[in-house]
């Protein structure tokens, strides 16, 4: 294990432009990049890393590899990170349409270094080996030059009757008493110019997303301004933190806690989050920790609350995964049937929108979004947005429509 301090340096989106620059002069794979509050920083860069289409079922497992103690090491500002896997997990289901999602189903690599943020703005250079900071590293982080590159995006909306479908065949599902609640996602498409890194660069610094990831190879890339923590774990400690209820970033946000139907959504998410982390968890150890918070995202606010657990021993990843994914909140309640119900609903494979995008760390531990607000950018240029919201009974079509149209705002508003 090394660590050494690099000091005061640019903005993370600066440095991650400048890392890409590098790896392109030195004909390396691109970095990828975890940027807003993951692990308690402010952003953890993999200045390089090769990453490839994996089975779903290895993703964020490191039960080959020693793991440190019971929340790891820790140094002055924070836990250290050092190395680990970084990639995504798509959702699983496959629609009765029989439509293929545009990306692999998992797809991630392993980097034994990174250049960590603390949350004071300090970058430090951290690595699993003895090996020292390159140079070139450290200019990147204290002189990032590279300039942002244009990119563009012409995205075609949804189709609004196929959504509008969707959703009152879930109000007749929720009538009938097959779910209580479920989500109902839509998707935009486009076509893109430009390198995607450039995209998130110029999307992260607009929009300040708190969960925002990026990773890319030769089969894509997946640029996700996710606000949502799908779990972290760090030790025997679990946590997630589903985000139900969504209000336009200028309206009143007392208005979202008033709401009779966004905070019922959300309680029933959460007492779903409760009943997955429940299946791994020491019996009496699932608290609520944070109920019906208020919080502002890129161009909304929404309703979050807190879900804490403490794993019970022997818990793998996999399990952990097994009993959790996908997230409560892109699904519904009763989970199993509500995913059967929106594989008829929805024509379109979700991909890797409402899966999860992350790190597991040997000495930090694993903490993965849930992938919403995120593009997918296949080989070819073709994009993916999805969006989507929970359906209750009292929600009305069109203003879910309208809730679609609101989450893809701060995206459609950028370039």
């Amino acid at each position: 294990m090394r660590i050494e301090r690099i000091g005061d340096g640019g903005d993370p989106a600066d440095v991650l432009r400048a890392l890409a620059s590098l790896a392109v002069d030195r004909g390396a794979p691109a970095p990828a990049a975890l940027i807003g509050d993951w692990f308690g920083s402010r952003a953890v860069l993999a200045p390089t890393v090769h990453t490839t289409p994996v089975d779903p079922a290895g993703t964020f497992d490191l039960s080959d590899r020693e793991t440190v103690g019971d929340t790891g090491p820790r140094g002055d500002d924070g836990p250290l990170i050092g190395g680990g896997w970084i990639g995504y997990l798509a959702y699983p289901d496959t629609p009765a349409s029989g439509a293929a999602a545009a990306l692999p189903a998992a797809a991630g690599g392993w980097t034994d270094s990174v250049l960590r943020q603390d949350p004071d703005g300090c970058w430090w250079y951290e690595s699993l080996t003895d090996d020292p900071c390159p140079a070139a590293w450290s200019d990147a982080v204290t002189a990032p030059a590279a300039p942002a590159q244009p990119w563009r995006i012409e995205w075609t909306a949804p189709d609004r009757e196929a959504h509008r479908n969707g959703v009152l065949q879930c109000l007749q599902a929720i009538r009938q008493g097959e779910v209580y609640q479920a989500c109902v996602c839509t998707q935009f498409r486009g076509r893109a110019d430009g390198d995607p890194l450039h995209f998130f660069a110029d999307a992260v610094a607009a929009t300040r997303p708190a969960r925002a990831a990026f990773v890319q190879g030769e089969w894509g890339a997946v640029a996700s301004l996710s606000p949502e923590l799908f779990l972290s774990r760090h030790g025997d400690s679990l946590r997630s933190s589903p985000i139900k209820g969504t209000l336009p970033i200028a309206d009143d946000p007392d208005r979202l806690r008033a709401s009779v139907k966004d905070v019922a959504e959300n309680v029933m998410i959460v007492d779903l989050v409760r009943n997955d982390l429940g299946r791994v968890a020491v019996p009496g150890s699932v608290t609520v920790t944070d109920l019906l918070g208020v919080y502002p995202a890129p161009g909304v606010w929404h309703l979050v609350s807190t879900v804490a657990a403490t794993a019970a021993p022997g818990t793998t990843t996999a399990a952990l995964l097994e009993a959790s994914f996908p997230p409560a909140s892109v699904t519904g309640c009763p989970k199993h049937r509500a995913r059967q119900l929106l594989s008829r609903w929805e024509p379109d494979h979700r991909g890797v929108y409402c899966g999860a995008v992350g790190f597991a760390s040997p000495l930090a531990g694993t903490e993965l979004n849930v992938a919403i607000r995120t593009v997918e950018f296949d080989p070819d240029g073709n994009t993916v947005l999805g969006v989507g919201g929970g359906i209750t009974i009292d929600s009305d079509p069109d203003a879910e429509w309208q809730e679609c149209l609101d989450k893809a705002s701060s995206i459609m508003s950028l370039g």
